[in-house]
């Protein structure tokens, strides 16, 4: 469990020096709108997942597991939506047909599923 907490946690330091990336150079480069929201959408999205990565490393296996799973899932929806994003931005062209509706679907879904692992840790919390 511990290589799964640490793979995350690295997953995680890079969306966030990603995002600092590339909001850095889209304030130089004509990338618009489009790539300072992917950059907001990565740092955002890197801090979370951290959060997710301390929690993680605080619960029990079967809960820190469903938060891991919920995690890689918002962490690649966040990798999808922004890489399209940028691509729109910086290459005139998406990612790949869907790509944003797709790694937006992800990050949702990652959020709802982080809520059910954060409530399935309550429930088998034990009782005072």
């Amino acid at each position: 469990m511990l290589r799964m907490t640490l793979a995350l946690g690295a997953f995680a330091a890079l969306l966030g020096a990603g995002g600092v990336a590339l909001a850095a150079y889209a304030s130089h480069a004509a990338g618009g709108e489009l790539a300072r929201t992917a950059a907001q959408f990565l740092m955002l999205h890197g801090a979370a997942l951290l959060g997710v990565v301390g929690a993680a490393r605080a619960a029990n296996a079967a809960v820190a597991r469903a938060l891991l799973l919920a995690g890689a899932g918002l962490g690649l929806g966040t990798l999808v939506f922004a890489a399209d994003l940028q691509a729109r931005a910086f290459g005139g062209d998406r990612l790949f047909a869907m790509a944003a509706p797709l790694g937006g679907s992800l990050m949702i879904l990652g959020w709802l599923a982080l809520a059910a692992a954060f409530v399935y840790g309550v429930v088998r919390a034990p009782k005072p």
